[in-house]
C-alpha cells in the first residue's frame, strides 16, 4: 500500500515553470513505475510523464517533451516533476501515481495522489 501527497503547484506567468513533488508513504518508490498525468475540465487524464526507476528509462508525452523532466529522491521518497517553459494549455489538474504497469492507461496505475492545480495565464 502506498499513499502519494502532491504539491507544487499554483498559477504562473505563460514561458514560467513550476516543481511539482509527490512523496510516499507507507513503501519506497524505488520499485515502482511512476507517472505523472494531467486533467483539463471536460477531458480525459492523460499520462504526461512516466519513469521506471529499475532500469533508468523515462518516457514523455509529445506535448511536454523537451520542457517537462521527471525525476526521483531516493533518499526523500519523492518523484518531481520540474515543468519549464509552461504554456496556457498545460493548465490542468496534476496527479502523480505509481504501479508496476509500462504505459499510459490511468488504469495501470495502483496509487494515486489527490491532484494539485496549475494554472498557467496569458
Amino acid at each position: 500500500q502506498v499513499q502519494l501527497v502532491e504539491s507544487g503547484g499554483g498559477l504562473v506567468q505563460d514561458g514560467g515553470s513550476l516543481r511539482l513533488s509527490c512523496t510516499a508513504s507507507g513503501r519506497t518508490l524505488r520499485t515502482y513505475v511512476m507517472g505523472w498525468f494531467r486533467q483539463a475540465p471536460g477531458k480525459e487524464r492523460d499520462l504526461i510523464a512516466r519513469d521506471r526507476w529499475s532500469n533508468s528509462d523515462t518516457h514523455y508525452a509529445d506535448s511536454v517533451q523537451g520542457r517537462f523532466t521527471i525525476s526521483r529522491d531516493n533518499a526523500k521518497n519523492t518523484v518531481y516533476l520540474q515543468m519549464n517553459r509552461l504554456k496556457p494549455e498545460d493548465t490542468a489538474v496534476y496527479y502523480c501515481a505509481a504501479g508496476t504497469y509500462w504505459g499510459d492507461d490511468p488504469r495501470g496505475y495502483a496509487y494515486w495522489g489527490q491532484g494539485t492545480q496549475v494554472t498557467v495565464s496569458s
